[in-house]
């Protein structure tokens, strides 16, 4: 008995003394705490941050985001990414009074605006940093270079606000010789790389970093190195070793697309047998894949999309593991009959093929593949029509099929999950199938350009979430329904150029988000929707060639971001009154021809054109109206420019155009249309305006076309138009034109078309004489000085002998027509031939003399 109570009591005071020594070593130190508490009263904090249970009652150790050493009390650890954390984070922060820290993760914070402290250059234990997108910006400290034990730092930043000075990168890289991961995303480094990498990298992030200069060959030869992007730096060259690889059996991850890498992929790849990841996407890569690709047997990822690769598209099924396939912006031909006889991509959910030379029908008998998500094969000429396997794939999100020869009809779609779905520029036949009407996260539907007939059923209203409906250049017949304008996320809405009739009674309702709506080339009837004034967003309108009747909507100035108005081909009628009230300052576009307008030119419509009254500066980059690529959508217009109808596929902001043109406008053409500086086409033409052309149009610098042909201008055409060096069509055609025709520059390349039906024209290039050399009219005196002046440049060869053989031939002449004239009894008429002569002779015989 006495030896079990010497055992229970032994136990006793070994579980006491255990549990006073757990309790100490779980005792947060109080300078530890009260550093904490400070650092936390720099910030306000919302509900959700895990800052709320830092409470003095609770030991700190146990607070979210702190990591304490057992044994000393010591906050070594601090997690705080993500709290919500924003404001002020100075030098002077009690966080630095953390000297024991040994991992810090300040991530997903807002410290806008401030600079990176070089205190964290103090806190010498620490062998994890991170810093990313805590919204830091200025130059990082070069005492950051000091933390020697770091095996860990990231600073990514989501712009470019964050830099190195010079030679800083590379004092980075030299002193952290124990990092295994360093991430610099986004930070403007500016610099090449230098040749010191710590041994032990496994990860190295550098995208979009402004690196340039020559990659060290000895990056790709660091033993341990699995993850390796440089992604986005295109002034970095890249060479691949030809070699094996020293870390060909650890590299995992390779990210090196827009960047340099001009030539082959070479054979050395084929040794990085451990590769899951392969991009190489916009590297300047040409010629065909080497064979040794296939060794890569584990690849889940490969993108060699937008290189200059070719030949034929059939190995592929070797990686059986694939995830992820694009190939696309390249020049591989060839057919897709290796799909037919792959039976391994079971994994597959990227099939990514758009703009090469790909031939023939995609195979029917396809199988394995029902995790795919994603098929793009855009922009090649293949043909057939669509197997149905791919309506089939119940997991399908995104299928691109545009600008092929695809022909019959859309299937019905298995999937429920359709994110965007476009078979654009193809021949498909056939009604819109219903499965696509019963989509509930379908972003883009684009069938235009195809032969796609029946109605648009009401049930595409129930497409809530849809961005993009294009459905223009088929065959749709029926009414426009009604809903459309009531579908409050929708961007664009294409219903052009098919066989819709009836009027446009659809309700556009408030706080829609339309940017574009073209219903033009139907059979539309009736007025334009005064609805539309609540489509504040809209950028393009256009309505022209249907049989609207209506006067001139003019409250479409309520409209303040419009770029291009499109009226063209319609009924509309009356005059276009002038009103203080216009606006229409961004139009670029306006088309009003072939309608019943009459009256005067409307000046103050003119007068607020405020974007015209611009000549856009040259950049690198062009820029688009409305563009809406990034929708997969882009804006493309018939417009009449340098006399021909030029279809636009996308608008550039330069294009300035203003067609007025078969209308029954009167009076002067404006000369306030010369403050539109930026006007790249002007037609006016088969009209009823009269008056002169103003001779302030030479101030329409960029001007390349003028159209004012079938009116009934009269006058001379200004010598000042002359000046216009961009002009290439000029039409002046059937007014009531006269005098001479400007010559110099551009006039010197216009045909006899660009003047005909002007009676009272002359000059080149008509066959009217103008005189003179300049072109322009001489004066006219009785003794005859035009013909004199014509001859003068060849008088300085005539010899005194040719002048008296001129004059004793004329001399008889002169007397035989005396004769005939006295016979005929005509003296006036002779009287005045007979002065004229004789003042001819004697004026060039003196100026003979004077010049000998």
């Amino acid at each position: 008995m006495g030896y079990v109570k010497l055992v229970f009591l032994m136990l006793f005071s070994f579980l006491c003394q255990l549990a006073f020594c757990s309790s100490l070593s779980h005792l947060c130190l109080k300078d530890q705490a009260l550093a904490l508490l400070q650092f936390k009263q720099m910030f306000p904090i919302d509900a959700y941050s895990k800052l709320l249970s830092w409470n003095k009652s609770i030991d700190c150790c146990s607070w979210n985001g702190v990591h304490c050493n057992e044994a000393t009390g010591q906050v070594i650890e601090l997690n705080l990414t993500r709290c919500g954390l924003r404001g002020k984070f100075h030098s002077n922060s009690s966080l630095f009074k953390l000297s024991n820290l040994k991992r810090l993760d300040l991530s997903e914070n807002d410290f806008s605006g401030l600079l990176i402290s070089p205190k964290f250059g103090e806190l010498s234990s620490l062998t994890h940093l991170d810093l990313s997108y805590s919204s830091f910006t200025g130059l990082i400290p070069a005492e950051i270079s000091r933390l020697s034990k770091l095996h860990l730092l990231r600073i990514k930043s989501s712009s470019d606000s964050l830099r190195f000075r010079p030679h800083n990168f590379e004092l980075l890289l030299k002193n952290l010789t124990q990092l295994r991961e360093l991430n610099l995303d986004s930070v403007n480094i500016s610099s090449t790389i230098p040749l010191n990498f710590s041994s032990y990298l496994t990860t190295l992030h550098l995208a979009d970093t402004q690196l340039y200069g020559m990659l060290p060959e000895s990056v790709f030869h660091l033993s341990n190195l699995e993850f390796l992007d440089l992604r986005h730096n295109p002034k970095l060259t890249v060479r691949f070793p030809t070699t094996k690889w020293n870390s060909s059996a650890s590299f995992m991850e390779l990210y090196l697309y827009s960047v340099n890498a001009t030539g082959r992929i070479p054979e050395s790849f084929g040794h990085l047998t451990s590769l899951r990841t392969l991009e190489l996407y916009s590297c300047s890569l040409s010629e065909s894949i080497p064979k040794s690709l296939w060794n890569l047997t584990n690849i889940e990822d490969l993108n060699l999309g937008d290189n200059h690769l070719e030949g034929p598209i059939s190995d592929f099924f070797r990686f059986g593991k694939l995830r992820w396939l694009s190939l696309g912006n390249n020049n591989f031909d060839g057919q897709l009959e290796f799909l037919s006889f792959n039976r391994s991509w079971t994994q597959l959910e990227f099939l990514d093929f758009p703009s090469n030379s790909l031939t023939g029908p995609i195979p029917s008998n396809v199988s394995g593949m029902q995790n795919l998500q994603w098929v793009r094969l855009s922009t090649n000429h293949l043909n057939g029509t669509i197997p149905s396997w791919i309506f089939s794939l119940p997991s399908l999100t995104d299928l691109d099929l545009s600008d092929n020869h695809f022909s019959g009809k859309i299937l019905e779609f298995k999937s429920q999950t359709l994110f965007s779905v476009s078979v654009k520029q193809n021949q498909l036949e056939g009604p819109i199938p219903k499965s696509l009407l019963n989509q509930s996260e379908l972003y883009y539907l684009l069938l235009s350009h195809n032969n796609l007939s029946g109605q648009i059923a009401s049930t595409i209203c129930n497409l809530t979430k849809l961005l993009v409906l294009d459905l223009g250049s088929n065959n749709l017949e029926g009414t426009i329904p009604l809903c459309l304008g009531e579908m409050s996320r929708l961007l664009i809405l294409d219903l052009s150029n098919n066989s819709l009739s009836g009027t446009i009674n659809t309700n556009f309702s408030i706080g829609n988000r339309f940017i574009v709506i073209k219903l033009d080339g139907n059979k539309l009837e009736g007025k334009v929707p005064q609805s539309l004034i609540n489509c504040t967003d809209l950028e393009v309108v256009d309505l022209g060639n249907n049989e609207l009747s209506d006067t001139f909507p003019k409250w479409l100035r309520a409209l303040p971001y419009l770029k291009i108005l499109r009226l063209r081909s319609n009924k509309f009628f009356g005059p276009i009154k002038d009103s203080s009230t216009y606006k229409f300052a961004q139009i670029r576009i306006i088309d009003l021809s072939s309608n019943g307008f009459t009256g005067d030119l409307p000046v103050n419509l003119f007068e607020n054109f405020e974007a015209m009254k611009i000549i856009s500066e040259k950049s690198g980059t062009r820029k688009y109206v409305a563009d809406m690529s990034f929708f997969y959508y882009t804006n493309s217009f018939i417009v009449t420019t340098k006399g021909l109808d030029l279809e636009l596929p996308r608008v550039l902001t330069t294009n300035i155009i203003i067609d007025l043109s078969r209308n029954r406008f009167e009076g002067n053409i404006p000369s306030i249309i010369a403050d539109l500086v930026g006007l790249r086409t002007l037609n006016l033409s088969h009209n009823r305006l009269e008056g002169h052309i103003p001779a302030s149009l030479h101030q329409l610098y960029v001007l390349e076309s003028l159209d004012l042909s079938s009116n009934k201008i009269i006058g001379e055409i200004p010598q000042q138009l002359a000046s216009l060096k961009s002009l290439e069509v000029l039409n002046l055609s059937h007014n009531h034109l006269v005098g001479c025709i400007p010559k110099g520059k551009q006039f010197d390349t216009f045909e006899n078309s660009s003047y005909q039906g002007n009676d009272g024209l002359r000059g080149l290039p008509l066959s009217k004489d103008c005189g003179g050399d300049e072109g322009v009219p001489q004066a006219t005196t009785p003794s005859g000085l035009d013909q004199e002046e014509e001859e003068e440049g060849d008088s300085s060869i005539i010899s005194w002998q040719a002048v008296l053989m001129g004059y004793g031939c004329g001399l008889v002449i002169g007397l035989s027509i005396i004769y005939i004239m006295l016979s005929t009894q005509y003296p006036a008429w002779f009287s005045r031939m007979d002065v004229q002569l004789e003042h001819k002779i004697v004026t060039r015989m003196k100026r003979y003399k004077k010049r000998n």
